[in-house]
């Protein structure tokens, strides 16, 4: 089930405070792609080794939050930086 309209409005980075929207299909799929290319390290520098089934990411497309059994995890240790896939 896809996070509702008010949920969205009320999610923002824990960090920046910048709202977030979801991830597109054509994005989603971008990153796991490059995931199972093993080219994606989260906030920490760790490599993010498990596909994302949704995503949010922030409005300035810095940062991507995984959606696990429809909860947002919205800790910043599991964020992964938007600068290091291109066309995102």
């Amino acid at each position: 089930m896809p996070l509702s309209k008010e949920m969205l409005k009320i999610l923002c980075c824990p960090v920046t405070k910048v709202p977030v929207k979801m991830l597109s299909e054509d994005k989603l799929k971008l990153v796991n792609e490059l995931i199972s290319k093993k080219a994606v390290r989260d906030i920490e520098g760790n490599p993010v080794e498990e596909q994302l089934s949704e995503a949010v990411i922030t409005e300035d497309k810095q940062t991507i939050y995984r959606i696990d059994d429809d909860i947002p995890v919205m800790l910043v240790s599991s964020g992964i930086p938007g600068d290091q896939i291109e066309n995102l």
